[in-house]
């Protein structure tokens, strides 16, 4: 734009927040600067993955491209562009003051960090300003305070029920279809052979990220994982709608069943029957009621090939688990962020970065987020997070990893499922218990103790998989939290009946473990 003076009201739009269909974009003023900047703040405050770094800028220049087609005034501002401006507020003020503007808006930010960041902005500025909602979530940001306590448990089983009433979702007469709210326990099947051949291929766009690449690094941009010039993800609202159609044919209909189940033995098995919506949807290129009424129609139309446990497990994820750790995020921060109620504080081991580790769930695991910057739910509860667990890693550093690593992470999600759900670190303000498991779980799941160093089926020997005497060590350094809480009855009475030798040999191999984790 080479003519400023008509422009009277700035509005920032951040990469999370590129939602076509919000209200600001129903009508055309002229008077109204929409800006959209690729910033140093947002790729250095972790460490990111390279892939997620050019998700995010390639769908914010789609969208700015978008809104000027439409007839709207933007800014679209590269790191080039940026790189002398010190942060987002520093940006905003000289282009508020460039620009003579009257008004400044803005909308709510997901992420605690930023919103600090713009409220404490706008309190500086004389020109007025506005919050707007990002008209994202099914639940008003408003609203939050009714359904969740401070430092306070919240079961996602309440939680979800009130919003498949509310939303009149999976519901007849205010009571669920089918006459069960959850059909998780038909949902933990695992791969046998016949099933892997015939998991389908995932939709993968070809998304030109060459010029992105360039900019990374020529604005030296610290990146992990692995490059590529052409990005499978989503970048626009039409190709998160083909995603979901897809996902809605080919990988619903099984979805339920095998969504914990875990394989290294597929061509496909970095996505299975997953949807990999989680990009799109949190960078609000899709809506959260779109994909459920998208789901539920596909469940309606499908003619019994998609059941019922298949989409209510989907819809469970969408509709009652993102919206239940939004929730929990935004009522207890900025205290959860400093969250370690077990006390752990072993550094991450340097091999979280590379994969290089014997553990072949570990290596398989993260090894597929390095390529990928993707892992399904299981993956990253159960494998990486079961063993940061109970390995007693730093949350803060564990954070870090989980908010880098993965396209999908933002710090509204991460941090409840990481530090809530996977360390136990809130003491049980999201889970019921740890989600600790040895090596026979990870047997069970998956496929990825056959052909590892370690023996999944020994606990003391040389061989004897980490996981094993990780577990009782975990279990015995916290024994007097762990019993009083009901749903570890059944481990503690376990750990209680061996005899000390055994005790003592278990936990000795724990603790030759902890010394050398590096070289696990």
């Amino acid at each position: 734009m080479k003519n400023h003076k008509h422009i009277k009201s700035l509005r920032l739009v951040l990469g999370d927040q590129l939602n076509i269909d919000h209200s600001w974009y129903q009508h055309k003023d002229p008077e109204v600067l929409y800006l959209i900047a690729e910033l140093k703040q947002e790729t250095s405050y972790v460490t990111h993955h390279i892939q997620k770094v050019c998700a995010f800028f390639a769908a914010m220049e789609q969208f700015a491209n978008t809104l000027a087609a439409q007839g709207h005034h933007v800014r679209h501002l590269t790191l080039d562009d940026t790189a002398k401006f010190k942060d987002l507020p520093d940006l905003l003020l000289h282009t508020i003051d460039e620009l003579g503007c009257e008004h400044f808006e803005y909308q709510r930010p997901d992420e605690y960090r930023l919103r600090e960041q713009m409220i404490e902005f706008c309190s500086g500025i004389t020109t007025q300003n506005k919050e707007v909602d990002s008209e994202h979530f099914l639940l008003p940001f408003e609203e939050i305070g009714d359904y969740f306590t401070p430092q306070k448990h919240m079961r996602m089983e309440t939680f979800y029920h009130k919003m498949r009433r509310r939303f009149k979702v999976l519901v007849e007469d205010n009571e669920p279809v089918g006459g069960r709210w959850n059909f998780d326990s038909e949902n933990r099947q695992t791969f046998k052979q016949a099933d892997l051949k015939v998991i389908p291929s995932p939709l993968c766009f070809t998304n030109d990220v060459r010029d992105i690449l360039t900019r990374l690094s020529r604005n030296e941009i610290k990146t992990i994982g692995k490059a590529a010039s052409s990005l499978l993800w989503p970048i626009s609202q039409e190709q998160g709608r083909e995603l979901l159609a897809y996902f809605c044919q080919y990988q619903l209909p099984s979805f339920g069943r095998f969504q914990d189940a875990m394989t290294c033995n597929s061509e496909h098995q970095w996505s299975l029957y997953h949807s990999r919506l989680s990009f799109a949807i949190n960078a609000k290129l899709i809506a959260p009621h779109e994909v459920i009424d998208t789901a539920i129609k596909a469940f309606h139309e499908s003619d019994g090939e998609i059941n019922l446990a298949q989409v209510e497990g989907f819809i469970r994820q969408i509709l009652g688990w993102r919206e239940y750790v939004r929730g929990m995020y935004w009522v207890n921060m900025p205290n959860y962020a400093i969250q370690n109620e077990l006390n752990a504080n072993r550094p991450l081991p340097k091999w979280f970065w590379t994969g290089d580790t014997k553990m072949k769930c570990m290596r398989a695991a993260i090894t597929q987020s390095l390529d990928y910057a993707y892992a399904h739910h299981i993956q990253r509860l159960m494998i990486t997070g079961n063993f940061a667990l109970l390995a007693g890693i730093k949350p803060d550093e564990v954070d870090q990893w989980y908010l880098g690593i993965y396209v999908d992470a933002i710090e509204w999600v991460e941090l409840p499922n990481t530090r809530g759900m996977a360390l136990f670190a809130d003491g049980g303000w999201i889970a019921t218990k740890p989600y600790s498991a040895s090596g026979n779980y990870v047997n069970k799941m998956s496929d990825y103790c056959k052909n590892c160093e370690y023996s999944v089926k020994h606990k003391t020997e040389d061989n004897a998989c980490p996981l094993n005497s990780l577990y009782w060590n975990f279990i015995d350094r916290h024994y007097d939290k762990l019993k009083q809480n009901p749903r570890m009855a059944f481990p503690i009475k376990n750990w209680e009946k061996q005899n000390e030798a055994e005790k003592q040999n278990v936990l000795s191999k724990a603790q030759a473990i902890l010394s050398h984790l590096d070289t696990v």
